[in-house]
């Protein structure tokens, strides 16, 4: 297994370009933000009387591959979650269309993020190891 570390530096090797590091900035916590949305989105599981949303079963293995990195990315990693979730349950309030609205942002991000890699020139990360979609957010977090 790596280390955050060698995660970090496989991953900023691709991130080179600052106009892609800036369009990172902003598309990666947005598709974050889409994919829970999306998950949100889904129909809950019934244990009797008991509705559980599929987010909360997603987030298990997740929080447990950020609990592996470091305490300090679990905790970073686990509360833009929960923001996360924060958003998307006070846009339910207002009974805003959130899967459609998620799926928009996923897909013009992802656009933005393709649109960067071309402007650097190298292919994203994610295409040599998937875990990097995970990698993302905290490099993204971690750049000044």
């Amino acid at each position: 297994m790596r280390s955050l570390q060698q995660w970090l530096d496989a991953y900023g090797e691709s991130h080179q370009n600052n106009t892609n590091r800036k369009i990172h900035k902003v598309a990666v916590p947005g598709i974050y933000l889409s994919i829970v949305g999306i998950i949100w989105s889904l129909p809950v599981l019934s244990l009797g009387v008991v509705q559980i949303n599929w987010i909360w079963f997603v987030m298990i293995p997740v929080m447990m591959f950020y609990a592996s990195l470091s305490k300090q990315v679990l905790v970073q990693m686990l509360l833009f979650t929960l923001a996360c979730l924060a958003v998307i349950s006070f846009l339910a309030l207002y009974q805003a269309p959130i899967f459609s609205l998620s799926i928009i942002l996923f897909i013009a991000l992802w656009i933005l993020q393709f649109l960067g890699h071309h402007i650097e020139g190298k292919k994203p990360s994610f295409f040599d190891d998937i875990q990097f979609l995970l990698i993302g957010p905290i490099w993204v977090f971690r750049q000044k």
